[in-house]
Formats: C-alpha cells, sequence, structure tokens
C-alpha cells in the first residue's frame, strides 16, 4: 500500500515536471537520495537578516521573523515534511541520513549562534540552544498549521524573545 501511493505520488510530481518517473529517479541513486534532496529544496534552514551591530534579542526577533515570513512556503511543504519524518522513522537507512544532515545543520548553527553572540551571552551553549531553536521552530510551526487560529505571530516573537531573556517586542 505505501509502495502505490509512492508510485501515485511520484507520478503526480513527474508530471507537473514534465517528466517521467523513471528520469525523475535515474538522476538519484536511491529513493533516501531522493526523499533528502526534496528536504534540502522545501524545508531549507530559516535563515533571518541580521543587521550589524544589533543585540542577541534583536536577533532572536529576526529569526521570529523569519520563520513567521517562512509559513506559507512551510505550509505547502507541510504534508511531505511529515510524510518524510514518518518514513524515516520506520526506515534505519533514512533515518541514519536524517541525523546525518541534521548534525551538520546543528554544527552550522551552533557555529552561527557563537559568532553572533554578544560577548558569549548566550542563554545557554550553542549546541543546546541551536537543538532548542530548532525544536521550538517545528513545534510552533506545525501548530500553527493544525490551529492557526491559537498560534498567532506573537506566539512565535514570544517565544524567541524568551530565549533572549526579553520582553515580547523588545
Amino acid at each position: 500500500r505505501e509502495q502505490g501511493y509512492e508510485r501515485t505520488t511520484l507520478d503526480a510530481v513527474a508530471r507537473r515536471a514534465g517528466m517521467t518517473s523513471g528520469a525523475i529517479y535515474g538522476n538519484f541513486k536511491n529513493r533516501e537520495d531522493l526523499f533528502m534532496a526534496l528536504a534540502e529544496v522545501h524545508w531549507a534552514p530559516i535563515k533571518p537578516v541580521i543587521r550589524a551591530g544589533s543585540s542577541f534579542a534583536e536577533k532572536m526577533r529576526a529569526l521570529s521573523e523569519a520563520t513567521v515570513a517562512a509559513i506559507p512556503e512551510r505550509r505547502d511543504a507541510a504534508y511531505g515534511r511529515l510524510t518524510g519524518m514518518a518514513h524515516a522513522l520506520t526506515h534505519d537507512q533514512i533515518r541514519a541520513r536524517v541525523q546525518e544532515v541534521t548534525a551538520q545543520n546543528f554544527a552550522a548553527g551552533s557555529s552561527w549562534l557563537r559568532a553572533v553572540a554578544d560577548d558569549g551571552g548566550l542563554p545557554m551553549p550553542a549546541d543546546i540552544l541551536v537543538c532548542v531553536i530548532h525544536a521550538l521552530t517545528e513545534g510552533l510551526l506545525f501548530q500553527r498549521f493544525l490551529t492557526p487560529e491559537l498560534v498567532p505571530d506573537e506566539a512565535f516573537h514570544a517565544a524567541f524573545a524568551a530565549l533572549a531573556g526579553s520582553p515580547p517586542g523588545e
């Protein structure tokens, strides 16, 4: 049943791209490579625009604003993201690939946090903070998709302000 669903989905993707499903698979070593490529394109890291000399609180505000701005695009990709995550839970090879990519993203995020922090003024170690930011972002996004009336933009801003140790809107 899962295979039939994937086949139908891949056929639809191929039609939209003006290709055959074989041509799509021909560009990837295996199905896992295809899934990872789709994830990289449709769920790329959120990159805020950071003003030079801004405080850590301002940087967190920029991150919350970038996350809110990504909502429409992420909503369109949410089903695929959740489907890919469910697939990874039951397939060790893809879960290992997800862990590898996530570890690379976390390392880059940790380096960025250490570089932009005000005199090392992070509320927790950078490697933990990047994990918290990731979980916070994903959780807020998916809750927003499910119950948009319960998760306004202000919830995003307040959550990131709390990480920065400042009142919302500051």
